[in-house]
């Protein structure tokens, strides 16, 4: 077996899963079968059994119970927001026993901290929105209401930017995670032209930009969108703007940029390095090593988008 994916093969289900679809095309049932062992072992696991009865983690919803209110930029990932696009992440089966049990928790009881609407309408931040957009159509909730607010949102360089009321110009991370939103909405449903629509819109401020760049200048518009970081939150960099173009298989040439940039970062063995912690306090630790070392969750995003860029 090549070095690179003997590596990623012995790593948590969550990983592997997604190497034998994404990189190995294994066969479905083998896929499927590997898939379901997240609900009951690893990271996926975990995540799960610390969900309270009450449907949330640590005891808030986008913060944890114990944030102090007069602390409003406090960075905590231990909350049910944050939470829930970690099983997504993972790729938690939507249909089964323990993700339905976890998200029907969620929706009878869990509501914003901002005005105790619930979940599943959504808050009033593009960048909160747009995760929540994409949990809840991935686990198979209806999130309209969250989809009509997002959609309206949209400024006028197609982009969003969660401090809209301070600012007309659009920001990079609000506005891949409203689109990551918008696309697993439109996976769910098949979408609505208006949806469709800001989706392009929101593509195109990207590309504009090719994924990291001031349109106005060319200059790298944060250092830290061109390093490679996961888990992701709401931060906007380079592999997580080509994954999402994978995803949704749009090739542009105004990538090209961004995909030799991520190319150059491969080690000598192939594998790529954990280059960007976003710091705060998190339920547990999935990379055992720190910043600086191979890091199976980069090496695996990198390789299926450099898999999917090389096959046109």
């Amino acid at each position: 077996m090549d070095p690179v994916i003997d590596y990623l093969m012995r790593g948590d289900p969550a990983i592997r899963w997604q190497v034998m679809a994404g990189l190995l095309d294994a066969p479905a049932d083998e896929v499927a079968a590997e898939r379901a062992r997240v609900a009951t072992e690893g990271w996926g696991a975990r995540m799960l059994a610390a969900q309270a009865d009450d449907g949330r983690w640590d005891g808030g919803t986008y913060r944890p119970g114990w944030v102090d209110e007069e602390r409003p930029f406090f960075d905590a990932w231990t909350a049910t927001h944050f939470s829930l696009q970690a099983l997504w992440e993972f790729g938690l089966d939507p249909s089964s026993p323990q993700a339905r049990r976890a998200i029907e928790r969620v929706r009878d009881n869990v509501t914003w901290e901002y005005d105790g609407a619930p979940y599943f309408d959504g808050e009033v931040e593009p960048c909160v929105n747009g995760i929540a957009m994409a949990v809840g159509a991935y686990f198979g909730e209806p999130v309209d209401r969250i989809v009509e607010t997002t959609v309206g949102q949209r400024l006028g360089d197609g982009g969003w930017n969660c401090w809209m009321e301070e600012s007309s110009v659009s920001s990079f991370h609000s506005t891949i995670c409203v689109l990551e939103g918008l696309r697993e909405w439109e996976r769910a449903t098949g979408g609505t032209a208006g949806s469709r629509e800001a989706r392009r819109t929101g593509e195109e401020y990207l590309l504009e930009r090719g994924l990291y760049r001031r349109r106005s200048t060319g200059e790298i518009a944060d250092p830290r969108m061109t390093m490679l970081s996961f888990p992701v939150r709401w931060f906007h960099d380079i592999l997580r703007g080509l994954d999402h173009f994978r995803l949704v298989d749009r090739r542009d040439e105004r990538l090209a940029d961004a995909v030799a940039l991520l190319r150059s970062k491969a080690d000598a063995n192939g594998m790529f390095a954990y280059e960007n912690c976003h710091e705060g306090p998190r339920l547990f630790a999935m990379e055992q090593e720190g910043e600086g070392f191979p890091s199976r969750w980069v090496t695996l995003r990198a390789l299926r988008v450099l898999r999917w860029w090389d096959a046109a």
